[in-house]
């Protein structure tokens, strides 16, 4: 069943990093790990001010350029460079949503409003300029947002919630501060809630970012230099994202708006010159398909079940031969039964498979493209990896030799599971070795077999066609070669997760 992607962003005004590690956060920590928490340094001339933090989150462009510099946004460029509801819906006809208290962000106040046109917008403006009011008015603008999240239908929404951001300006760092965070993470659990209450919610595939714009002097306030103003953090968990994964780079308050889009899986125009980009992860473990996928013996089983059909009276069609891929052998063998017409046994052509292909495999067989680069990669970034294959011990023992077998922490070969693929069977026990979830590992794949086993077991998916095609999906990327994730890995400087109890 294809699902539906939809995205929404949370913004929690002004919360220290350092603090939010010392507050029960329950339903923040659900999204950091269904997915990562990481810090987000502002950018060096950018004001540390919620505008131009804000401005840059949600256009996915530098301050030089949406050019609000404060929190009158007088001069701005948001024309040039919107935010991405708008961008979605005028350009895209996409139903887009905005829920906020502070005024600047959706009215006309102080040179607003930020976000210039979503489709559907809920505005509460606090009643007098004080943490309390603050909290009433994030708390009528939950109240609106959990019902237009349950009852309607925006692909892409904003909630901000401010109570925290104002509760240190007027108290300062302390308990009313850690209290007001506490408070904010319950409305977010609200926004969750409400997100799984939706009809149609199994049929959707969600992406949630929380994501704050500054942090805060001890005394309350910011707007300098200090570390503390200058930290930010980003929390994201989607169909797309391991959970516990890390980030391959640094990330930016330019790089949400990007997420945003990639979430719904739509490609940013280059004449948006966006200066973000999706946060690229490194996932707890990688799982990895052998024939096909890593080393190129698709071919070679297709081969040996074309000479053993052919030696048993029947020429495989193309059809066919498609449906043995990603097989394993007794499944081939069970096939060859039914069309081959001169009478044979289902024992004896599991055999006959086996010693022609292993025979084949002995010979030489080439790595896939990207092979040895990938598994490099993973052993110099000490990723776990898995190797499971639908293939007999034997054979796979053979293929390690070539691959290097110190790679794996562990390999799974036909019969060594109570099912193969397209079962899950194979890539459960692989994750059960490593000690890991199935949801916290990518899996990479060349066959709609393979692809099927992984996602019915829970994983992330990359998919690296070899022969059948096999089409994009929530969770499922498709990758040209296997050389994609060291590209996006770049050199492996990592901002790390932090450390949350």
């Amino acid at each position: 069943m294809s699902r539906t992607r939809r995205v929404l962003v949370v913004g929690i005004d002004g919360v220290r990093l350092d603090t939010l590690n010392r507050v029960s956060t329950p339903h923040l920590d659900t999204v950091a790990d269904a997915g990562f928490l990481a810090p987000v340094t502002v950018a060096e001339g950018t004001p540390t001010m919620s505008g131009p933090c804000w401005a840059t989150t949600v256009t996915g462009v530098n301050v030089s350029k949406h050019a609000v510099w404060s929190n009158d946004f007088s001069g701005h460029r948001l024309g040039v460079f919107p935010d991405f509801a708008t961008r979605l819906s005028r350009q895209d006809g996409r139903r887009t949503y905005v829920a906020a208290a502070w005024e600047p962000l959706v009215t006309v106040a102080d040179g607003g409003p930020m976000f210039r046109h979503p489709t559907r917008l809920t505005h509460h403006a606090p009643a007098a300029d004080t943490p309390e009011a603050w909290e009433r008015a994030d708390e009528s603008t939950v109240r609106d947002a959990v019902s237009i999240l349950t009852h309607e239908d925006p692909e892409a929404s904003f909630v901000y919630l401010g109570a925290p951001d104002e509760t240190a300006h007027h108290l300062g760092c302390g308990a009313a501060y850690k209290a007001s965070i506490a408070s904010a993470d319950r409305r977010l659990g609200d926004l969750l809630a409400a997100l799984r209450a939706r009809p149609s919610y199994e049929r959707e595939a969600w992406t949630v970012l929380v994501v704050t714009d500054h942090g805060h002097r001890d005394e309350g306030g910011h707007g300098g230099g200090s570390a503390v103003e200058r930290t930010a953090w980003l929390a994201c968990a989607g169909p797309d994202i391991t959970a516990g994964a890390r980030p391959a780079r640094p990330v930016r308050h330019e790089d949400v708006a990007a997420q945003v889009y990639a979430a719904l899986d739509r490609t940013p125009d280059t004449h948006w010159t966006l200066d973000g980009g999706a946060v690229p992860t490194v996932p707890r473990a990688v799982l990895l398909g052998m024939d096909g996928t890593l080393v190129d013996t698709e071919r070679l089983w297709l081969e040996a079940a074309r000479g053993v059909a052919s030696a048993h009276g029947h020429a495989l069609t193309d059809e066919e031969g498609a449906g043995v891929l990603g097989r394993n052998r007794a499944d081939t063998a069970t096939l060859l039964v039914q069309l081959c017409p001169e009478p044979t046994t289902l024992a004896g052509l599991e055999s006959e498979l086996e010693d022609t292909f292993l025979a084949a495999v002995e010979a030489g067989v080439p790595l896939r493209p990207g092979a040895r680069a990938l598994l490099d990669r993973l052993v110099r970034d000490g990723v776990p990896a898995a190797l499971v294959s639908a293939f007999p011990r034997r054979v796979v023992d053979t293929v390690l030799r070539a691959l290097g077998g110190e790679v794996f922490r562990t390999t799974v070969a036909d019969g060594e599971s109570d099912r193969s693929k397209p079962f899950p069977d194979p890539y459960l026990k692989a994750a059960t070795r490593l000690g890991l979830p199935p949801g916290a590992c990518l899996a990479v794949e060349d066959s709609p077999a393979g692809v099927a086993a992984a996602e019915a077991a829970g994983c992330r998916v990359l998919a690296v066609p070899s022969a059948a095609p096999i089409t994009s999906a929530p969770g499922r990327r498709v990758g040209r070669d296997l050389a994609v994730l060291p590209r996006e890995w770049g050199n492996g400087t990592s901002t790390g997760r932090p450390v949350r109890r």
